[in-house]
């Protein structure tokens, strides 16, 4: 290859790179602010462990709490990691985001990538997650350990989950499904189809809870 070809091909790559870091910074520009979603996941936190005091927290409270729970838990620090590092995004400042992403799976194996956009209230009782592609997560969701929300092969979108959603140890989340609002995943469950709002899942592959209870009883 001579000299030409590879400044021809260095100069591919960089225009490539630029072009998804505005993707990505697009992407991100709608999504919640820096303080705003570090609030809520503070709040969420604490209701989630039992450790809300029951009134308003003020902002002084709020920071020393995001500050306690990122020492004495594996995966606040990840969140604040990942809130830093879309925040960083959003303003086109080059490898602090990939210092912040390296930091989350060293802190806590946790591993969230650039494209996805998570609401404010985000619950992580533990590290150990994967969630990638072209992927939403809605408000207040609680995502336990050892689950992946990710992509099927050959495309790059992921899934919608809507608000309030609690998804259970182990579980998977794969493809460009829809998980709509206050809906279960079981541990352990795999989803490769929608889930209706309010509705509960579990199993392999996850099917609502009472039509796999009715299976469960017509097989035995």
């Amino acid at each position: 290859m001579g000299l030409r070809e590879s400044v021809d091909q260095l100069r591919s790559a960089r225009e490539r790179n630029r072009r998804r870091r505005e993707w990505v910074r697009e992407r991100h520009r709608g999504g919640p602010g820096f303080k705003a979603a570090v609030a809520a996941d503070t709040d969420q936190a604490l209701r989630s462990r039992g450790e809300h005091p029951g009134v308003p927290l003020g902002r002084g409270q709020l920071v020393v709490e995001s500050v306690r729970l990122s020492c004495t838990t594996d995966a606040f620090l990840a969140q604040l990691l990942y809130r830093g590092r879309t925040a960083l995004l959003r303003r086109g400042i080059p490898v602090l985001p990939q210092v912040c992403h390296a930091l989350s799976m060293v802190t806590s194996s946790t591993c969230i990538g650039d494209p996805v956009v998570i609401q404010p209230g985000l619950y992580l009782p533990h590290g150990q997650v994967v969630v990638d592609g072209i992927t939403t997560i809605g408000a207040r969701t609680t995502i336990a350990p050892f689950v992946t929300i990710g992509l099927q092969s050959g495309n790059f979108t992921g899934p919608t989950v809507g608000d309030r959603v609690h998804i259970g140890t182990g579980s998977r989340v794969i493809g460009p499904r829809s998980v709509g609002n206050d809906a279960r995943v079981g541990a352990n469950a795999v989803v490769t189809a929608d889930v209706a709002a309010g509705e509960t899942v579990v199993g392999v592959p996850a099917r609502p809870l009472r039509r796999a209870q009715a299976s469960s009883s017509v097989s035995s």
